[in-house]
């Protein structure tokens, strides 16, 4: 289902896509507000706010993939037309050859024509410590029936 209220908007998160599969890092920095923040587990810094730290963050995502792909599956937007849950079937290749294809869900909000906050969700567990704490914990609890 794909539903929309504010085409400005709906646009503004076409173009986010559009430009990371292109890997256009200036054209996707121009959607940004200077003091936005980006969340996503994939990055090396989780959270990036501000447009340098943001750069940052894309510009080694660009450099580790040879393409970037979004299908959007579902699109919701709020009534007020500045914020919107996307869903997607995401494809992406590394440079390496190896392709990735998994859901995702993105949370855009905006003020005007910028975004102010990107948000991705992944349909996996954490990783790291946490991650390991967690993966211990179900296999104790699957050991112990606790």
């Amino acid at each position: 289902m794909t539903e929309h209220t504010s085409p400005s908007f709906h646009d503004l998160v076409i173009r986010a896509f559009a430009t990371l599969e292109a890997k256009d890092l200036e054209a996707m920095m121009s959607l940004f507000a200077d003091d936005a923040v980006v969340i996503d587990p994939h990055f090396p810094m989780p959270r990036m706010q501000g447009k340098a730290a943001i750069r940052k963050g894309f510009r080694g995502a660009m450099s580790s993939m040879r393409s970037f792909g979004y299908t959007i599956v579902n699109y919701f937007e709020s009534e007020n037309g500045q914020c919107a849950a996307v869903e997607t079937a995401t494809h992406h290749v590394l440079k390496q050859g190896r392709k990735l294809n998994f859901p995702q869900v993105f949370i855009f909000e905006g003020a005007g024509e910028h975004i102010t906050r990107l948000q991705a969700y992944e349909p996996y567990g954490p990783h790291g410590i946490m991650g390991l704490w967690g993966r211990f914990w179900g296999w104790h609890a699957s050991r112990t029936g606790s």
